[in-house]
């Protein structure tokens, strides 16, 4: 008598468990969802640059990258504002695109090649200062004159 009791406990326990796995899987499927959509991260870094034809280039490479959401470069303060998945991308695959369009980086220098192809107005200083403030320095010129 005992044993068949035993077995009626295992086999309703067993059945709860098969429940509760299942159960547990939606939440999981859930979860990864609601992380995918808090997985975006945002990102600035200097990209050297001159003009809106080096703002297409660069733009286009960094929205190439698969996961990148948004990219838009400042001409100004060459520096690029990227949002991206973390879940597909990494800043250095960014970074790295960005390089093999033809235009230096903070972290990678641009690939010479890729350099050379861009138009002549778009072949900027290699020691040009990026991540600026957004102050140009005709702006410093005009307080000293005052």
């Amino acid at each position: 008598m005992k044993n068949v009791i035993l077995s009626i406990a295992l086999i309703g326990a067993l059945g709860l468990i098969g429940c509760k796995n299942e159960v547990k899987k939606e939440v999981e499927n859930t979860s990864e969802e609601v992380s995918k959509e808090l997985a975006v991260t945002d990102l600035s870094f200097g990209v050297r640059g001159n003009c809106s034809m080096c703002k297409k280039t660069i733009e286009k490479a960094a929205n190439g990258v698969d996961g990148v959401v948004e990219a838009s470069w400042d001409v100004n303060k060459k520096k690029i504002d990227v949002s991206f998945d973390g879940s597909k991308t990494t800043e250095m695959a960014i970074h790295n695109a960005i390089a093999a369009s033809g235009y230096d980086t903070e972290k990678v220098d641009a690939d010479s090649n890729a350099y050379s192809d861009l138009p002549e107005c778009c072949q900027y200083d290699h020691a040009m200062a990026m991540n600026q403030s957004g102050e140009t320095q005709s702006d410093d010129h005009d307080h000293h004159d005052h």
